[in-house]
């Protein structure tokens, strides 16, 4: 049985065997591997090492610190393939999604590439008589990310190259179900020529997640997953003095109107819904129409549906893989029961789907669930998997009102050819990212990604200027230099002029 260890000071630790997890290949449902969970003393010999680099690495300077980036860069760029592939292996998305996983996170390493610039602070000069004002962005220390399951190279990109680049140092807790990509990514930022204990990699459960919350010598926590975690994440670390993001989950609405282009509502409904098996915080998982919308939306959507090739990941024509484990996929499965059970109709139901030749596979086909109301369950819950459901309303307001009253606000998408009521979404509607006749508004590296209410704990969104922001402190110096004539002592308030 292969042993994925863990890594710090830029080398391979074996860890505790007391406690393991398991790493299928999820298209099979064989087991591939066998991650150690970090004990409470692995966790602190990572961040010791952490510690120990932060000195050196925060006054490396900024030409050196973008040069090890742009190696790592291009090792990154290099290497897509081999990246892709393992996630591929353990997570069970297409390669082609897959590959543009990594992409999306090498937009984020080529961001941070720029951090000379970007650490850049304001100056003012003789704001008094000889004096100066000057403001400049200091590393924290150590941060540390907590990362999920369903883009195991993507997030943890979005956040370790930024902060690193600011200056910090990182120890990054993978999901413990396909932990090999930040293995590889590690190995290649050693080779960039990144010092030892700036980036470490260890593999655990809520031991070594709770360890890292209260850890005095981490500075910063981030995290993406689901809210509850979120929400223990942020109240933890934040009770422990840390500055904590804690992006959380979502139940993403895209609203049709009836003027909508309907096959690029079709088209774009089945592709955000169920692309990557609909394992995407950013995934469609609703859609409200409006009027009549849903008679001419649906049939194109059953169409779209009926042709999906799903298929293991690796397969060259597969559309659609499994998902990660058969907990999460019978977990899902449960939630299309209770939707039918609850009075939604099933116009396609994945259910009974299976796949030749991987019968033991973690497959779930494709659902679709009409009339669904606010108060079902499958509407209510975040599902995580290939199911999308179909809100119907009478009115725009009442569409718009629907998303508003949801507790999450991650992403949102509007179909429509009429630029005033385009407008008057982006306006109203309570949530972080909008997209218009655009179905997954996920911002390039040079913006933010983050939601509003329940879909995100703290004051800073993640990567982009918020990114350089959350992982760096604002200091002000106030500069006045000897003059030949010293004015004495003055026991008064200051005063300018």
């Amino acid at each position: 049985m292969k042993t994925i260890e863990h890594w710090i000071n830029n080398k391979p630790v074996a860890g505790s065997t007391d406690r393991t997890g398991r790493v299928y290949d999820p298209a099979t449902g064989r087991v591939t591997a066998e991650v150690p969970f970090a004990t409470v003393e692995e966790v602190d010999l990572a961040v010791a090492a952490a510690r120990e680099a932060f000195p050196g690495w925060r006054d490396t300077s900024l030409t050196r610190r973008q040069k090890i980036l742009f190696a790592f860069r291009e090792l990154v760029d290099r290497h897509q393939e081999d990246l892709a592939k393992l996630l591929t292996a353990e997570h069970g998305k297409t390669l082609p999604d897959a590959l543009g996983e990594v992409n999306r996170g090498l937009e984020v390493i080529e961001f941070a590439t720029n951090i000379p610039h970007l650490l850049k602070g304001d100056f003012s000069e003789n704001v008094s008589s000889a004096v100066d004002t000057y403001t400049i962005r200091q590393p924290l220390g150590v941060a540390a990310g907590i990362t999920p399951f369903n883009f195991p190279a993507m997030v943890p990109m979005w956040m370790y190259p930024i902060a690193i680049a600011c200056g910090n140092t990182f120890v990054l807790k993978p999901s413990e179900k396909d932990p090999s990509a930040s293995m590889l990514s590690a190995e290649l930022f050693a080779e960039a020529g990144l010092p030892d204990g700036v980036f470490n990699v260890l593999h655990g459960d809520r031991v070594a997640v709770e360890r890292l919350l209260e850890h005095p010598d981490i500075a910063a926590i981030s995290f993406v997953g689901s809210t509850p975690v979120a929400r223990h994440i942020y109240e933890t670390g934040t009770r422990h003095g840390k500055r904590v993001q804690a992006l959380a989950g979502a139940k993403n609405h895209m609203i049709v109107l009836p003027d909508a282009d309907m096959d690029l509502a079709a088209d774009s409904a089945v592709s955000a819904g169920f692309g990557s098996a609909g394992e995407r915080c950013m995934a469609i998982s609703v859609v409200v129409t409006v009027g009549d919308a849903a008679d001419k939306l649906l049939p194109k959507v059953k169409e779209r549906i009926a042709a999906l090739k799903v298929g293991p990941g690796m397969e060259s024509d597969s559309e659609m893989g499994p998902l990660i484990t058969k907990e999460h996929r019978d977990r899902v499965a449960s939630y299309v029961a209770k939707g039918i059970e609850e009075g939604a109709e099933a116009l396609t139901d994945g259910r009974d789907l299976i796949v030749a030749d991987h019968e033991e596979g973690f497959f779930l086909g494709a659902t679709l669930l009409d009339h669904v109301k606010t108060d079902m369950t499958v509407y209510q819950d975040e599902i995580f998997g290939p199911v999308l459901s179909v809100v119907r309303t009478d009115s725009y307001q009442e569409a718009i009102r629907v998303i508003n009253d949801n507790p999450w606000g991650n992403g949102t998408a509007i179909f429509t050819n009429d630029g005033g009521a385009a407008r008057k979404f982006q306006n109203e509607v309570e949530v972080g990212m909008v997209g218009i006749n655009v179905p997954i508004p996920v911002p390039l590296g040079f913006y933010s990604f983050g939601g509003w209410k329940d879909s995100n704990f703290g004051d800073h969104s993640i990567y982009g200027p918020e990114g350089i922001h959350f992982y760096t402190r604002p200091k002000v110096v106030i500069s006045r230099w000897p003059e030949p004539i010293h004015r004495g002592v003055d026991l008064g308030f200051p005063q300018h002029g």
